[in-house]
């Protein structure tokens, strides 16, 4: 609002200096004169048509016999003197012409800068104007200076390495810098210097920055953050200059710590490659390089960087001494996700059947971010279905949903597209229970998600960090399971089963290329590019001959081909069971581990597992109306409390201001609810402290009459005298209420009951 107000002032100010200047040129010329040019002016002297005329410096002011008067402006005095000679002087001694001359008026010096001041004021507020659209206040002119954010102790919520879960080793790395800067004696005196730099790697959500967080946290002393995109702009030099203000900024509120952020964006490698050898991003690497380790000492500081690239920085930036540790932050154990999931839980009800334990298992490879975003959407899912506390079951659909994306339920699929889909997921669940060494079933499903129709998720009962060629054999065997089911099943096959054969390739060419398990080909490596993560290369090279190239096409089909017909063999030999399991699937369309063993091993029919569904879904129908009802109960009780609070708040403030000798009327927002127009009344504290009752007042001390305009208006869900006791409702007795009762004679008593 208040910027609003200055930018119609500024439109003011200027609108007011252009009228000014308007003025003061038309301010001089009356309105009865008409200007004329001065070729006009001489005729008119020529044809003796002037009856009188005034000479200034510059202006010629006529009088015509008809009674006009105009004027003219002569551009110089050259000119001024020749009419006044051959045109004027004539007619004046012939006595034909009344010559009047003024003296020139002396104009003020300030009068006659006027014109100059409006003009530089317009400037100055535009100027002004210019600078606000930049960046407001002086910004504009402040490129150079460095975005960096300072935090001292005190101004963010402080977070410690208690707050961050796993990552044993890499606290301790980042817990010695911490010891240093508190007790630097300990380390001066064995010789031992303070790194200046420790490079966080690590792929993305893994917690580079929150670990960085911790360690300001930790270590007590001003902590400046920035992202490394903040340095680079379109003007040459800028760069540059927000790097020596970092530095001088650091060096002011030494020890301190510096952290950069996606440091990859201003220190990639240099050289003759893509963006030329010389441009504004080298200005700033370099000026950094020389911030970091030049001849200027920076004692006391600590550079803490991030990044998830680490193969395109600069050899330079990652020498010692500059960046003298890198710590690679990779993906949670086990152990760390366990952790991670308690951290994350803290601030979240959780039901008893919720086992961090188990979670732990069944989210290999997420990172601490994915974690905290399953949490979430389990807590959406609970909030949908009015809980009070988030169930094991919507963190299972939590997880699901990160990992393949939200169901689809309404999307309309035909009954043969559905018996597809149910085959080709069988095949994948067979295909991986039979095989020894293939991760167990966890889910197997046909509804929709994300792109995919349906899929088969597998997890691993333990972390696992290498992989053996019988591992990744059967892999591939599991992945055109689908096709071999389509094929024996249908006599058909779909399309469903691309991203199936495109990952078993991948899969059969890493044997080849990167892994050596090609007895033919032998321990070669042929690939030439490593995972996005750790990527070198722009575009992918072949350095091997076209013999070869032909070879390695050869050992990858004969791996597809093998693990093809192994597929085959399996389903072929399972066949019956690969009936009962996508027979399952069509009637109840979601497996878990529990009903597909069952009908993998015939303990039960599809229709004996539709109608245990059945009944489970009625019960946990039942199960979850039970509780929404109870939620409304104590959500109801929780509101009546609060306005409880309200109005004692109320009355308190009301006596307070009583005893100060204050009657000023006093607002509140105690609501009560009338019950027979079914609206919502503010309550006066006054009047309930004098012992009045507005129209509609219900007194909130009677449960009976008490209503809640926000809640079910039903009086089946309001809690009885029993469930009241659990939440300690004696304060509903008035004590001046209790005082009345006490003073009451045995005798008004009886006189009350009987009327």
């Amino acid at each position: 609002m208040k910027r609003v107000t200055r930018n119609i002032w500024i439109y003011v100010i200027i609108f007011g200096l252009v009228l000014a200047m308007v003025w003061f040129y038309n301010s001089d010329a009356p309105e009865d004169e008409t200007e004329i040019k001065t070729s006009t002016m001489i005729k008119h002297l020529q044809e003796n048509e002037v009856e009188d005329i005034n000479v200034t410096d510059t202006k010629l002011t006529a009088k015509l016999n008809s009674g006009e008067t105009v004027y003219s402006y002569v551009n110089s005095t050259v000119d001024l003197s020749y009419i006044y000679e051959q045109y004027i002087m004539p007619q004046v001694n012939e006595g034909t012409l009344d010559l009047e001359s003024d003296e020139p008026e002396t104009q003020s010096i300030w009068l006659s800068l006027l014109p100059t001041l409006l003009m530089i004021g317009i400037m100055v507020v535009f100027f002004i104007m210019i600078m606000n659209q930049s960046g407001g206040g002086g910004k504009a002119m402040s490129f150079g200076k460095s975005k960096a954010r300072l935090q001292k102790d005190g101004d963010l919520k402080k977070i410690t390495f208690k707050d961050v879960a796993g990552l044993k080793e890499e606290k301790e790395e980042l817990e010695e810098i911490v010891d240093f800067l508190k007790h630097p004696a300990k380390y001066n005196n064995l010789g031992a210097r303070i790194p200046k730099g420790i490079l966080l790697v690590g792929p993305p959500g893994t917690g580079k920055t929150y670990i960085s967080r911790a360690t300001a946290g930790e270590a007590g002393v001003p902590f400046f953050t920035i992202s490394g995109s903040d340095f680079v702009e379109m003007f040459v030099g800028v760069g540059a200059s927000r790097v020596r203000d970092l530095f001088d900024q650091a060096k002011k509120n030494a020890p301190c710590i510096v952290f950069i952020d996606e440091i990859d964006a201003v220190g990639r490698k240099r050289g003759a490659g893509l963006g030329g050898g010389h441009d504004e991003r080298e200005q700033t690497l370099n000026q950094l390089l020389v911030e970091m380790d030049g001849f200027a000492e920076n004692t006391g500081i600590i550079i803490l960087a991030a990044t998830n690239r680490p193969d395109v920085l600069d050899p330079a930036l990652l020498r010692p001494g500059r960046f003298d540790r890198q710590i690679v932050i990779g993906i949670p154990d086990i152990v760390g996700r366990e952790e991670i999931f308690r951290i994350h839980s803290r601030n979240k009800p959780l039901d008893k059947s919720v086992d961090p334990k188990v979670l732990a298992r069944r989210t290999p490879g997420f990172t601490p971010a994915d974690i905290e975003n399953m949490l979430n959407e389990a807590a959406l899912l609970a909030a949908r279905r009015n809980g009070m506390k988030i169930r094991m079951e919507e963190i299972e659909e939590a997880i699901t949903k990160v990992i393949a994306g939200p169901e689809k339920k309404s999307r309309v699929i035909s009954e043969e597209e559905r018996k597809l889909t149910a085959y080709h997921e069988a095949g994948h669940a067979v295909v991986a229970h039979v095989l020894p060494k293939t991760d167990p079933v966890h889910q197997v499903t046909i509804i929709p998600r994300g792109r995919a129709g349906g899929f088969t998720m597998i997890l691993p009962k333990e972390d696992k960090y290498y992989g053996t060629r019988e591992t990744m054999r059967e892999q591939i065997i599991h992945l055109l399971g689908g096709r071999v089911a389509e094929m024996l099943t249908l006599d058909d096959i779909s399309t469903g089963a691309s991203n199936d054969i495109m990952r078993a390739t991948e899969i059969a060419k890493d044997m080849v290329t990167k892994y050596g398990f090609s007895e033919k080909l032998g321990p070669v490596n042929y690939s030439s590019s490593d995972e996005v993560f750790l990527g070198k290369d722009f575009s992918t090279r072949k350095n091997y001959s076209e013999e070869t190239a032909s070879e390695i096409d050869e050992e990858v089909k004969a791996i597809i081909e093998e693990a093809f017909r192994a597929a085959r063999e399996i389903l072929t030999e399972h066949l019956e069971e690969l009936k009962l399991v996508a027979e399952g699937l069509l009637k109840i369309e979601t497996l878990d581990n529990k009903q597909f063993e069952q009908l993998y091993n015939k303990e039960k029919t599809p229709d004996e597992l539709a109608e245990d569904l059945k009944e489970e879904m009625e019960k946990k129908k039942e199960k979850d109306k039970k509780e929404a009802a109870e939620a409304r109960k104590i959500r109801k009780r929780e509101a009546e409390l609060e306005r409880q609070r309200q109005l004692e708040g109320a009355l308190a403030a009301a006596d307070e201001e009583n005893k100060k000798g204050n009657k000023k009327r006093l607002k509140t927002t105690v609501m009560t609810y009338d019950d027979v127009t079914k609206t919502a009344k503010p309550v006066n504290p006054e009047d309930l402290s004098a012992g009045k009752e507005d129209d509609g007042y219900i007194d909130p001390a009677d449960d009976d009459e008490v209503r809640d305009p926000y809640f079910d208006d039903d009086d089946d869900d309001m809690p009885t005298e029993e469930e009241l006791a659990v939440y300690d409702t004696d304060y509903l007795n008035d004590d001046d209420d209790q005082e009345e009762d006490k003073g009451e004679t045995e005798e008004d008593k009886k006189k009350e009951s009987g009327e």
